[in-house]
Protein backbone atom coordinates (compact mmCIF):
# COMPACT_ATOMS: atom_id res chain seq x y z
CA UNK A 1 0.00 0.00 0.00
CA UNK A 2 1.51 3.24 -1.03
CA UNK A 3 0.17 6.72 -0.69
CA UNK A 4 1.88 7.87 -3.87
CA UNK A 5 2.90 4.92 -6.05
CA UNK A 6 6.24 5.37 -7.82
CA UNK A 7 5.23 4.94 -11.44
CA UNK A 8 6.29 8.08 -13.25
CA UNK A 9 9.25 10.40 -13.41
CA UNK A 10 7.64 13.12 -11.34
CA UNK A 11 6.46 10.92 -8.55
CA UNK A 12 7.05 11.65 -4.87
CA UNK A 13 8.75 9.08 -2.69
CA UNK A 14 6.61 6.50 -0.98
CA UNK A 15 4.53 8.31 1.63
CA UNK A 16 3.55 5.40 3.78
CA UNK A 17 2.56 7.18 6.98
CA UNK A 18 -0.74 5.35 6.97
CA UNK A 19 0.52 2.22 5.27
CA UNK A 20 0.42 -1.17 6.94
CA UNK A 21 3.15 -2.67 4.77
CA UNK A 22 5.36 -0.18 2.96
CA UNK A 23 8.71 0.36 4.65
CA UNK A 24 11.40 2.69 3.38
CA UNK A 25 14.39 0.62 2.30
CA UNK A 26 16.92 3.25 3.21
CA UNK A 27 15.85 3.39 6.85
CA UNK A 28 14.93 -0.15 7.84
CA UNK A 29 17.61 -2.76 8.58
CA UNK A 30 15.04 -5.56 8.20
CA UNK A 31 15.20 -5.18 4.45
CA UNK A 32 18.80 -6.24 3.94
CA UNK A 33 18.36 -9.96 4.56
CA UNK A 34 14.61 -10.49 4.68
CA UNK A 35 12.66 -12.12 7.52
CA UNK A 36 15.00 -13.41 10.26
CA UNK A 37 14.93 -16.96 11.53
CA UNK A 38 12.82 -16.28 14.62
CA UNK A 39 10.13 -14.67 12.45
CA UNK A 40 10.18 -17.54 9.97
CA UNK A 41 9.94 -19.96 12.89
CA UNK A 42 6.90 -18.14 14.26
CA UNK A 43 5.12 -18.47 10.92
CA UNK A 44 6.12 -22.12 10.46
CA UNK A 45 8.67 -21.66 7.67
CA UNK A 46 11.91 -21.73 9.63
CA UNK A 47 13.89 -23.71 7.06
CA UNK A 48 12.74 -21.68 4.06
CA UNK A 49 15.32 -19.59 2.22
CA UNK A 50 13.69 -16.17 1.75
CA UNK A 51 13.32 -15.22 -1.91
CA UNK A 52 12.65 -11.56 -2.72
CA UNK A 53 9.37 -10.81 -4.51
CA UNK A 54 10.29 -7.66 -6.46
CA UNK A 55 7.04 -7.86 -8.42
CA UNK A 56 4.99 -7.09 -5.31
CA UNK A 57 4.32 -3.58 -4.00
CA UNK A 58 6.74 -2.86 -1.20
CA UNK A 59 9.41 -5.23 0.11
CA UNK A 60 8.35 -8.87 0.35
CA UNK A 61 9.93 -12.32 0.53
CA UNK A 62 8.54 -15.69 -0.48
CA UNK A 63 9.14 -18.40 2.11
CA UNK A 64 7.84 -21.71 0.82
CA UNK A 65 4.16 -21.01 0.15
CA UNK A 66 4.00 -17.85 2.21
CA UNK A 67 4.91 -14.22 1.61
CA UNK A 68 6.39 -12.29 4.53
CA UNK A 69 6.40 -8.50 4.52
CA UNK A 70 7.67 -5.94 7.03
CA UNK A 71 4.99 -3.61 8.33
CA UNK A 72 5.25 0.00 9.44
CA UNK A 73 2.07 0.08 11.53
CA UNK A 74 1.43 -3.08 13.51
CA UNK A 75 -2.06 -2.06 14.63
CA UNK A 76 -3.16 -1.31 11.08
CA UNK A 77 -1.51 -4.47 9.74
CA UNK A 78 -3.22 -6.65 12.36
CA UNK A 79 -6.61 -5.06 11.63
CA UNK A 80 -6.10 -5.50 7.87
CA UNK A 81 -5.29 -9.18 8.34
CA UNK A 82 -8.42 -9.68 10.42
CA UNK A 83 -10.58 -7.90 7.85
CA UNK A 84 -9.17 -9.97 4.98
CA UNK A 85 -9.79 -13.13 7.03
CA UNK A 86 -13.42 -12.09 7.48
CA UNK A 87 -13.87 -11.34 3.78
CA UNK A 88 -12.24 -14.63 2.85
CA UNK A 89 -14.80 -16.63 4.83
CA UNK A 90 -17.44 -15.70 2.25
CA UNK A 91 -15.14 -14.87 -0.65
CA UNK A 92 -15.26 -11.78 -2.85
CA UNK A 93 -16.82 -12.29 -6.24
CA UNK A 94 -14.31 -11.64 -9.02
CA UNK A 95 -11.29 -11.17 -6.76
CA UNK A 96 -8.57 -13.26 -5.18
CA UNK A 97 -7.48 -12.42 -1.63
CA UNK A 98 -4.04 -12.93 -0.14
CA UNK A 99 -5.22 -14.84 2.92
CA UNK A 100 -3.28 -13.90 6.05
CA UNK A 101 -1.40 -16.51 8.04
CA UNK A 102 -1.17 -16.31 11.81
CA UNK A 103 1.91 -17.22 13.79
CA UNK A 104 1.88 -20.44 15.75
CA UNK A 105 0.84 -18.49 18.87
CA UNK A 106 -2.02 -16.78 17.05
CA UNK A 107 -0.42 -13.41 16.44
CA UNK A 108 -0.97 -11.66 13.12
CA UNK A 109 2.22 -9.61 13.38
CA UNK A 110 5.53 -10.86 14.75
CA UNK A 111 8.44 -8.47 15.37
CA UNK A 112 7.15 -6.13 12.69
CA UNK A 113 6.43 -8.84 10.09
CA UNK A 114 3.13 -10.12 8.68
CA UNK A 115 2.53 -13.21 6.56
CA UNK A 116 0.00 -14.30 3.96
CA UNK A 117 -0.41 -17.11 1.48
CA UNK A 118 1.45 -16.41 -1.73
CA UNK A 119 -0.71 -15.26 -4.63
CA UNK A 120 0.46 -15.22 -8.22
CA UNK A 121 0.64 -11.90 -9.97
CA UNK A 122 2.31 -8.55 -10.30
CA UNK A 123 1.28 -4.92 -10.48
CA UNK A 124 0.34 -3.93 -14.04
CA UNK A 125 -0.97 -0.64 -15.51
CA UNK A 126 -4.48 -2.00 -16.00
CA UNK A 127 -6.09 1.06 -14.50
CA UNK A 128 -9.71 0.44 -15.48
CA UNK A 129 -9.45 -3.11 -14.16
CA UNK A 130 -8.25 -1.72 -10.82
CA UNK A 131 -11.27 0.61 -10.68
CA UNK A 132 -13.53 -2.36 -11.40
CA UNK A 133 -11.72 -4.36 -8.69
CA UNK A 134 -12.35 -1.50 -6.27
CA UNK A 135 -16.08 -1.63 -6.93
CA UNK A 136 -16.19 -5.42 -6.54
CA UNK A 137 -14.18 -5.31 -3.32
CA UNK A 138 -16.44 -2.70 -1.80
CA UNK A 139 -19.58 -4.65 -2.48
CA UNK A 140 -18.06 -7.10 0.02
CA UNK A 141 -16.57 -4.62 2.52
CA UNK A 142 -20.00 -3.03 2.90
CA UNK A 143 -20.84 -5.74 5.40
CA UNK A 144 -17.85 -4.90 7.63
CA UNK A 145 -18.35 -2.67 10.64
CA UNK A 146 -16.65 0.67 11.09
CA UNK A 147 -13.32 -0.02 12.82
CA UNK A 148 -12.33 2.16 15.74
CA UNK A 149 -8.94 2.84 14.18
CA UNK A 150 -10.60 4.87 11.41
CA UNK A 151 -11.47 7.45 14.07
CA UNK A 152 -8.36 6.95 16.21
CA UNK A 153 -5.78 7.37 13.44
CA UNK A 154 -3.98 10.68 13.16
CA UNK A 155 -1.38 9.79 10.56
CA UNK A 156 -0.68 11.54 7.28
CA UNK A 157 -3.37 9.69 5.32
CA UNK A 158 -6.01 10.23 7.99
CA UNK A 159 -5.30 13.95 8.20
CA UNK A 160 -5.34 14.26 4.40
CA UNK A 161 -8.67 12.42 4.25
CA UNK A 162 -10.31 14.73 6.78
CA UNK A 163 -8.88 17.81 5.08
CA UNK A 164 -10.23 16.65 1.70
CA UNK A 165 -13.75 16.42 3.12
CA UNK A 166 -13.50 19.74 4.94
CA UNK A 167 -13.64 18.08 8.35
CA UNK A 168 -10.27 19.32 9.61
CA UNK A 169 -7.86 22.12 8.83
CA UNK A 170 -4.39 20.79 8.09
CA UNK A 171 -1.20 22.76 7.53
CA UNK A 172 -0.18 22.20 3.90
CA UNK A 173 2.98 23.36 2.18
CA UNK A 174 1.90 25.87 -0.48
CA UNK A 175 4.75 24.89 -2.81
CA UNK A 176 3.97 21.18 -2.83
CA UNK A 177 0.22 21.30 -3.21
CA UNK A 178 -1.26 23.55 -0.55
CA UNK A 179 -2.01 26.42 -2.92
CA UNK A 180 -3.65 24.13 -5.47
CA UNK A 181 -5.62 22.45 -2.67
CA UNK A 182 -7.01 25.79 -1.52
CA UNK A 183 -8.01 26.77 -5.05
CA UNK A 184 -9.81 23.51 -5.72
CA UNK A 185 -11.43 23.32 -2.27
CA UNK A 186 -13.53 26.36 -3.20
CA UNK A 187 -15.27 24.16 -5.78
CA UNK A 188 -15.96 21.35 -3.33
CA UNK A 189 -19.57 20.48 -2.50
CA UNK A 190 -20.79 18.01 0.13
CA UNK A 191 -21.33 14.44 -1.05
CA UNK A 192 -24.69 12.79 -0.46
CA UNK A 193 -23.55 9.21 -1.05
CA UNK A 194 -23.50 6.94 2.04
CA UNK A 195 -20.18 6.02 3.58
CA UNK A 196 -18.94 2.53 4.35
CA UNK A 197 -15.64 0.76 4.86
CA UNK A 198 -13.47 1.17 1.75
CA UNK A 199 -9.87 0.54 0.75
CA UNK A 200 -8.58 4.02 -0.02
CA UNK A 201 -5.19 3.11 -1.44
CA UNK A 202 -5.66 0.39 -4.05
CA UNK A 203 -3.62 1.85 -6.91
CA UNK A 204 -0.28 0.10 -7.28
CA UNK A 205 -1.28 -2.80 -5.03
CA UNK A 206 -3.65 -4.97 -7.10
CA UNK A 207 -1.98 -7.99 -8.70
CA UNK A 208 -2.64 -9.49 -12.12
CA UNK A 209 -1.34 -12.93 -13.09
CA UNK A 210 0.36 -12.73 -16.52
CA UNK A 211 0.49 -16.53 -16.75
CA UNK A 212 -3.29 -16.79 -16.42
CA UNK A 213 -5.10 -13.87 -18.09
CA UNK A 214 -8.43 -15.21 -16.88
CA UNK A 215 -7.44 -15.18 -13.22
CA UNK A 216 -9.23 -12.55 -11.11
CA UNK A 217 -7.15 -9.67 -9.75
CA UNK A 218 -5.65 -10.18 -6.30
CA UNK A 219 -5.94 -7.84 -3.31
CA UNK A 220 -3.21 -8.02 -0.69
CA UNK A 221 -4.58 -6.02 2.24
CA UNK A 222 -6.83 -3.13 3.24
CA UNK A 223 -6.17 0.51 4.08
CA UNK A 224 -9.42 1.51 5.79
CA UNK A 225 -11.42 4.67 5.26
CA UNK A 226 -15.08 5.35 5.99
CA UNK A 227 -16.11 7.00 2.74
CA UNK A 228 -18.40 6.43 -0.27
CA UNK A 229 -17.58 3.57 -2.61
CA UNK A 230 -17.38 6.05 -5.49
CA UNK A 231 -14.68 8.04 -3.69
CA UNK A 232 -12.43 4.98 -3.41
CA UNK A 233 -12.84 4.36 -7.15
CA UNK A 234 -12.04 8.02 -7.81
CA UNK A 235 -8.81 7.78 -5.81
CA UNK A 236 -7.68 5.01 -8.17
CA UNK A 237 -8.46 7.24 -11.15
CA UNK A 238 -6.60 10.24 -9.71
CA UNK A 239 -3.58 8.07 -8.91
CA UNK A 240 -3.64 6.53 -12.38
CA UNK A 241 -3.65 9.98 -13.99
CA UNK A 242 -0.97 11.39 -11.70
CA UNK A 243 1.40 8.44 -11.42
CA UNK A 244 0.37 5.71 -13.87
CA UNK A 245 0.21 7.42 -17.24
CA UNK A 246 -3.50 6.73 -17.67
CA UNK A 247 -5.22 8.24 -20.69
CA UNK A 248 -7.56 11.19 -19.98
CA UNK A 249 -10.55 9.11 -21.05
CA UNK A 250 -10.49 7.28 -17.75
CA UNK A 251 -12.22 10.29 -16.19
CA UNK A 252 -15.25 9.83 -18.44
CA UNK A 253 -15.34 6.02 -18.66
CA UNK A 254 -16.52 5.92 -15.04
CA UNK A 255 -18.78 8.97 -15.22
CA UNK A 256 -21.84 6.77 -14.65
CA UNK A 257 -20.85 6.58 -10.98
CA UNK A 258 -23.02 8.82 -8.83
CA UNK A 259 -21.68 12.34 -8.11
CA UNK A 260 -18.64 11.51 -10.21
CA UNK A 261 -17.16 15.00 -10.73
CA UNK A 262 -17.38 15.78 -7.02
CA UNK A 263 -16.01 12.43 -5.84
CA UNK A 264 -13.11 12.94 -8.26
CA UNK A 265 -12.52 16.35 -6.73
CA UNK A 266 -12.59 14.93 -3.20
CA UNK A 267 -10.13 12.22 -4.26
CA UNK A 268 -7.84 14.82 -5.84
CA UNK A 269 -7.96 16.98 -2.70
CA UNK A 270 -7.04 13.90 -0.67
CA UNK A 271 -3.95 13.21 -2.75
CA UNK A 272 -2.95 16.88 -2.76
CA UNK A 273 -3.22 16.96 1.03
CA UNK A 274 -1.03 13.85 1.26
CA UNK A 275 1.56 15.38 -1.05
CA UNK A 276 1.59 18.79 0.64
CA UNK A 277 2.19 17.26 4.07
CA UNK A 278 4.92 14.80 3.16
CA UNK A 279 8.44 16.09 3.94
CA UNK A 280 10.01 14.26 0.99
CA UNK A 281 7.67 15.63 -1.66
CA UNK A 282 8.85 18.49 -3.87
CA UNK A 283 7.55 21.03 -6.35
CA UNK A 284 8.72 18.73 -9.16
CA UNK A 285 6.88 15.72 -7.79
CA UNK A 286 3.64 17.72 -7.83
CA UNK A 287 3.50 17.69 -11.66
CA UNK A 288 1.48 14.49 -11.87
CA UNK A 289 -1.22 15.83 -9.57
CA UNK A 290 -1.30 19.13 -11.48
CA UNK A 291 -2.03 17.11 -14.61
CA UNK A 292 -4.84 15.27 -12.81
CA UNK A 293 -6.17 18.59 -11.50
CA UNK A 294 -6.51 20.03 -15.00
CA UNK A 295 -8.56 17.04 -16.12
CA UNK A 296 -10.75 16.92 -13.04
CA UNK A 297 -11.36 20.68 -13.13
CA UNK A 298 -12.65 20.40 -16.69
CA UNK A 299 -15.50 18.19 -15.43
CA UNK A 300 -16.63 20.60 -12.72
CA UNK A 301 -19.26 23.29 -13.34
CA UNK A 302 -17.93 26.83 -13.43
Amino acid sequence: MTAAPPQNTATPPDSSAGDATAVAAASDPRLEHGPPEHVRTAFGVREAVPEPRPDLPGPAWRCDGLVLRPVADTVLAAWSAGAIEELATHGVDGLRLAKPVRATDGRRVVAGWAASHDVAGRVEPRHDDVVAASLRLHRATGRLERPRLVDDRDDLLARADRAAFGEKEVTLDPETGGTLFAELARRRRPLSRPSQLVHGDLFGTVLFDPSDPGAPPAVLDLVPFWRPVEWAAAVVVVDALAWGGADPGITTRWSHLVEWPQVLLHALLFRLAVHAQHPSCTRESLHGLEHAARLVSSLLPL
